[in-house]
C-alpha cells in the first residue's frame, strides 16, 4: 500500500458521524442535516431536458478534452463574467472539462507537484480551515502541507505576509478557495496581485477553487475571480494561475459531476496528458447538459434569491446567541459561539436532532491553536422553513446549554 495513505485525516463527515454515535438521540423531532454542501433546489429544467435528449448516445466514449462546443460555452461564459479578453482567451488550450471541481483540486496536485528534487519534500499551501481535498491532495502528491490560518482579525483572508522566503521557495503549489468554504471570504483584489506577484517570483502554481463564485448576497458585487485579476493585470496568458468550477452549486447540479479548470494553457498541457491516463473524462449527456446550463443564468440568479432569503431570515435568528454574519457569498454560514464546537454539536442533535459541522474538524491544529475551534459551520441547502427551524433548534440549544454548564 502508498505509504501516505495513512497520512490522510478521516474525512470531517466520518469524524462526525463518531461524535454523534456518543450521543445517542433523546428527541423526537424530525431529522434536519445542515452539515454537507449539498444544494437541494430543483435543477435547471434546461439542464434536465438538454441531458434527456442525449440519453440515445450512451454508446459513445466521451473524449477527456471534452467537445469543441462544451469548451467554447464555458470560455464563453468566463469572458462574460469576470471580463476576459475573449480574443486572447483560447478554448482549445486554455480550458478543460472535468468531472467535478472535486476531482481536479486533487488531481492537479498529481501533475504539477515534483518531490525529486530534494531531499526535504516541497510544499503546498493551504488555508485553514479548508476543503479537505487540498490536504489529500497534498499529501498523495508526495508534499508537506503547509496551513495558513484564515483568521477573523484578517477577515478571514489568509496572511501571505505570515509565510516565510525560505516556505515559499519550497512551495510548489498554493489552493485558494474564494469565496471561501467554510467562512464565505472574498478576497480583495489586493490579495490576488500579491499572490501573483509571489507566483513570479518563485515560480509556483495559484490553484484557485471558485465552486461558490455564483452564490453572493448582493447582486451588484459578484465575487472577484483570479482570471479577473490576470485580466487586469495584463495577464492575458494566465500564467502560473488556474480556476476551478463546477455546476455543483451554481446550478444544483452535484450530481451531474460537471466543471472545469481554466486558465494556463502550459499547465492545462500536462494536467490534459495526466488525465488522458487517469480515465476522468465527463460523459457525452453531462457535456451537452452543461453547454445548456453554463449558456443560462435566469436559474443562477433565481437559486441566489433562494439563498438569499435563507440568510435574510436564518442569521437574525443566529445572531441572538451567536457571532455570526451574512458572508459576502456562499451558502454556509461559520458560527462562533461561547460553547466547544463538538459539545454544541452533540447537544443539538441529542436533543434537537439537528446536525451541523465543528468547525475545528475542517481546520488543524498547529502549535496548539485551531482557527476553526469554537465555530459551527451551518449549510443553508435545504427549503426556507427547514432552515429557520433548524436555526430555531439552534438558538434554543445553546440557550440550554449556557444555563446547563452555567
Amino acid at each position: 500500500m502508498n505509504p501516505q495513505l495513512e497520512r490522510l485525516h478521516d474525512y470531517p463527515f466520518t469524524k462526525l458521524a463518531r461524535l454523534l454515535e456518543q450521543a445517542p438521540l433523546q428527541s423526537k423531532l424530525s431529522s434536519i442535516t445542515l452539515t454537507i454542501g449539498e444544494p437541494q433546489h430543483p435543477s435547471p429544467q434546461v439542464a434536465i431536458d438538454a441531458l434527456q435528449e442525449q440519453l440515445a448516445y450512451l454508446n459513445q466514449y466521451p473524449s477527456t478534452q471534452g467537445s469543441d462546443a462544451l469548451r467554447e460555452a464555458i470560455a464563453v461564459w468566463l469572458c462574460w463574467r469576470y471580463g476576459l479578453a475573449s480574443a486572447s482567451f483560447d478554448p482549445s488550450s486554455m480550458v478543460l472539462p472535468v468531472v467535478g471541481s472535486r476531482e481536479a483540486l486533487f488531481s492537479i496536485a498529481q501533475t504539477v507537484v515534483d518531490n525529486s528534487t530534494s531531499a526535504q519534500p516541497p510544499i503546498v499551501i493551504i488555508p485553514s480551515p479548508f476543503y479537505q481535498i487540498y490536504e489529500g491532495a497534498a499529501i498523495m502528491a508526495g508534499a508537506e502541507p503547509l496551513y495558513l490560518p484564515c483568521l477573523k482579525e484578517t477577515d478571514f483572508i489568509p496572511d501571505l505576509d505570515a509565510i516565510t522566503q525560505a516556505q515559499w521557495q519550497s512551495c510548489q503549489l498554493i489552493y485558494i478557495c474564494n469565496p471561501s468554504n467554510p467562512t464565505g471570504a472574498v478576497p480583495p483584489i489586493s490579495f490576488y496581485q500579491q499572490l501573483i506577484g509571489l507566483a513570479d517570483q518563485y515560480d509556483f502554481i495559484i490553484a484557485s477553487d471558485e465552486c461558490y463564485s455564483e452564490i453572493y448576497f448582493d447582486e451588484t458585487q459578484p465575487p472577484l475571480g483570479l482570471l479577473e485579476v490576470c485580466r487586469a493585470l495584463g495577464r492575458n496568458d494566465y500564467r502560473r494561475c488556474l480556476v476551478f468550477n463546477s455546476l455543483s452549486k451554481r446550478s444544483n447540479l452535484a450530481g451531474m459531476r460537471s466543471g472545469f479548470v481554466a486558465g494556463c494553457s502550459a499547465t492545462i498541457k500536462h494536467f490534459l496528458r495526466y488525465r488522458t491516463y487517469h480515465g476522468s473524462a465527463m460523459p457525452n449527456h453531462h457535456q451537452v447538459a452543461s453547454i445548456a446550463a453554463w449558456g443560462d443564468e435566469t436559474h443562477v440568479i433565481e437559486n441566489r434569491c433562494l439563498y438569499r432569503e435563507k440568510m435574510l431570515s436564518v442569521v437574525p435568528l443566529l445572531q441572538t446567541v451567536a457571532e455570526v454574519s451574512i458572508p459576502p457569498a456562499g451558502f454556509c454560514l461559520w458560527l462562533k459561539t461561547p460553547i466547544d464546537d463538538q459539545q454544541l454539536v452533540q447537544y443539538v442533535f441529542q436533543r434537537f436532532n439537528l446536525k451541523l459541522l465543528p468547525g475545528q474538524y475542517l481546520a488543524r491544529t498547529i502549535d496548539g491553536d485551531n482557527p476553526g475551534k469554537g465555530y459551527i459551520r451551518m449549510a443553508l441547502v435545504e427549503r426556507l422553513e427547514v432552515c429557520v427551524e433548524g436555526a430555531h433548534r439552534f438558538v434554543a440549544a445553546v440557550k440550554a446549554l449556557s444555563t446547563s454548564n452555567s
